[in-house]
């Protein structure tokens, strides 16, 4: 109908003036629709927004849940330079020894030397390199019109790169060069020496005889012989064919850097609190983030009236509750039986101010994880396990440890994953979680506010249709009456 304009040609009136105004208030609905879903979209906004702290904090909660997350340890040696040391949070407090025997070492052959790596050393057809390695037997054809001592290299390495590498070095001058292939064993100690070494090629020799059994070299081509790593560990002899040592203490790997058989150096491992404060620190900023959000949207000034588009919002009261309630609702058995002073977070220097966020007395951190560092884990670590005692699924018990130790960051990382995600309501109906519920409601709200405004909008384009051929109607009729009065006031003047 776009096409068709009637602008009052035969009324006088101004019809499309007319018509537009009939169409805004029209439009009044539609428009207090849109508004209506403006508010549910900036609900699921928001929604989305706390989502993602609520996610953060649990985050974090998981890390203290896990007592090799929570823990930091550092260790100090008594001389640097002998070994490297790094500690995991599976570490526990102790002083130990250490004493380097020797460092590990890989197995290493030289051919005797040739004068021109350029130059064909095969005498003929079917010569070969031969050796042992990484427990695998390499014998290695070379081409006779292939085998200078570089083609050999490549030929080697091609054929056995997985176990040795093959090099060829000049151990002569410039002048008088003397090249050398140099075969190197890629696993260090005595595990990767390599063994049964010969050579059929006519122009490269080598004295194969392996080392005694102390692991002394028998051949001079022997130039270096794989072995272990041997440290004395509190006054244990250990070994390994490398120089790393990361299965010796629990949660502490150590690699040997020098070896001196008449020295013992002193290595202390401590719980760095500087680390462990730095991460219940974050616990705590992820805590009042959440707080900060609910705060402001529950605001309301005469001015601006609410905070935010979740003012009011049961599920802003929900999480609060249920973050709160894992965090400081202890058992008032579990405190009354603390000797310690470890059953809570406010023994710890945590403290809930007014507006809800909490303050966090680092000095008191600290010395409470260095007067007790067992009983401070234990107190954000589930170190027995969850065991909700066979409650049924969808109950209040099927979330509830019943152990003895249920860990306040572990109880934390349940109560946040309980408002997410979906669970198996009764008989065969499947029950929406906390945020999934909320999100769900506010889809549906929208969705229905979408076709409530697709059934406006259709009705506003009939309406408008209809006022269009109502005033072209009106025009013609009018035009017409409007014509037949000019004839008839013509006849009229002839008559006078």
């Amino acid at each position: 109908m776009a096409g068709i304009g009637i602008g009052g040609l035969g009324s006088g009136l101004d019809t499309n003036a007319i018509i537009t105004q009939l169409l805004k208030l029209e439009t009044i609905p539609i428009n207090q629709l849109e508004g209506k879903k403006k508010v549910e979209q900036d609900k699921l906004s928001k929604i989305g927004d706390f989502k993602n702290l609520v996610k953060d904090l649990q985050s974090k909660a998981k890390q203290l849940s896990q007592l090799k997350n929570l823990l930091e340890f550092k260790v100090t040696p008594s001389e640097e330079g002998v070994a490297s040391f790094e500690a995991t949070g599976e570490a526990v407090e102790a002083n130990h020894t250490l004493k380097v025997l020797s460092l590990a070492a890989v197995d290493r052959w030289t051919f005797d030397g040739v004068a021109d790596k350029t130059t064909d050393l095969a005498t003929g057809a079917g010569q070969v390199v031969s050796f042992t390695a990484g427990g695998t037997n390499h014998s290695i054809a070379i081409d006779q019109a292939s085998s200078s001592l570089e083609e050999v290299a490549a030929a080697i390495n091609t054929a056995a790169g997985d176990d040795v590498e093959a090099t060829v070095v000049n151990t002569g001058t410039s002048t008088a060069p003397s090249w050398k292939l140099v075969l190197t064993s890629k696993e260090s100690g005595v595990a990767g020496r390599i063994s049964n070494i010969s050579s059929t090629l006519g122009g490269l020799t080598i004295d194969g005889a392996g080392p005694d059994a102390n692991g002394v070299a028998q051949s001079a081509d022997n130039i270096t012989v794989g072995s272990n790593a041997v440290a004395v560990i509190d006054g244990l002899q250990v070994e390994r064919t490398t120089n790393e040592f990361n299965d010796v203490i629990t949660g502490l790997s150590l690699v040997v850097e020098s070896a001196d058989p008449t020295k013992t150096i002193n290595f202390s491992v401590e719980a760095d609190t500087e680390a462990v404060v730095s991460k219940v620190e974050d616990l705590v900023v992820a805590y009042n983030a959440i707080i900060s959000f609910v705060n402001a949207q529950n605001t309301y000034s005469e001015d601006d009236g609410p905070g935010g588009p979740l003012f009011g919002d049961a599920l802003l009261r929900q999480v609060r509750t249920s973050i709160d309630d894992a965090l400081f609702n202890v058992p008032l058995a579990v405190v009354a039986a603390d000797t310690t002073g470890y059953s809570t977070l406010g023994l710890m220097g945590f403290e809930k101010e007014n507006d809800g966020k909490i303050t966090l007395d680092k000095t008191k951190l600290e010395e409470k994880i260095l007067g007790n560092l067992e009983a401070f884990a234990d107190l954000f670590v589930d170190s027995d396990g969850f065991d909700n005692g066979g409650a049924a699924p969808n109950t209040p018990g099927y979330y509830v440890d019943t152990t003895v130790d249920s860990g306040l960051a572990a109880k934390l990382d349940r109560a946040i994953e309980r408002m997410f995600g979906t669970s198996d309501g009764p008989s065969g109906t499947v029950l929406k979680a906390l945020f999934d519920a909320k999100t769900q409601t506010l889809n549906d709200a929208i969705g229905r506010l979408n076709d409530q405004i697709e059934d406006k909008e259709y009705y506003l384009e009939k309406y408008e249709a209809s006022l269009i051929q109502k005033f072209a109607k009106l025009e013609d009729v009018m035009g017409g009456l409007n014509a037949k009065g000019a004839a008839l006031q013509s006849a009229l003047v002839g008559l006078i």
